[in-house]
């Protein structure tokens, strides 16, 4: 459940490993977050987002029918989605925060922020991206690169608010009705400075170690 003033994607974030990269408290304060989820079914598929700010306000909610030719083509083209809609939403300085299902993605995202901080722009893991969403993968980084600070965390399918929006766009139709909204997150209380980070989470579910960025 989430705690009194703060996102349920926040909490779904801060709980969370970020595959390869160190996760203290101080880097939690993403302003925007955005959950993506796509499905794949031969009767045909679906792609769902959810966005809010650190406070908890929703920004956008996103459900429509798709026809993936895998599972993999579908969670690229869910999360290139997302970050399109966030995009037009929010401003180049944002800090944000994407919450994703599926593990290579997850860790694709994160390899190709730390290869921008590289001096060579080399990443320090391989990125493996799957040949039938190549195109879908240059959006996202196109998209990766314009805001402050992005980091993915990996969450659990059935933890993932964009989970039914993907598998049931039908159903959902409704939320595309939504007028567009361009909200602004509040500004997060100070803490304390004695605070110590935990242990990163990089290492959590066997998603190895890394080195830390902001």
């Amino acid at each position: 459940m989430a705690a009194h003033g703060r996102s349920a994607l926040r909490d779904l974030f801060d709980e969370s490993p970020t595959p390869h990269i160190a996760h203290p408290p101080r880097t939690h304060h993403r302003d925007f977050y955005v959950a993506t989820d796509g499905s794949f079914r031969e009767s045909g598929g679906g792609l769902g987002a959810v966005i809010e700010t650190r406070d908890g306000t929703r920004v956008a909610r996103v459900a429509t029918t798709d026809t993936p030719p895998d599972n993999n083509v579908a969670e690229y083209r869910a999360l290139h989605l997302g970050l399109d809609v966030l995009a037009a939403r929010a401003p180049r300085d944002a800090a944000v925060g994407v919450l994703i299902d599926h593990d290579a993605l997850a860790s694709n995202v994160n390899n190709a922020i730390l290869a921008t901080q590289h001096p060579d722009g080399k990443s320090p893991r391989p990125i493996s991206v799957p040949a039938a969403t190549r195109y879908h993968w240059r959006g996202i980084q196109a998209r990766l690169c314009g805001f402050d600070e992005v980091r993915a965390a990996r969450i659990d399918s059935d933890q993932n608010p964009a989970h039914p929006l993907a598998n049931a766009p039908e159903r959902y139709r409704h939320v595309n009705r939504k007028p567009d909204r361009c909200v602004l997150p509040e500004t997060p209380e100070p803490t304390a400075s004695t605070e110590f980070p935990p242990p990163s989470r990089a290492d959590r579910n066997g998603t190895g170690g890394g080195r830390a960025s902001d």
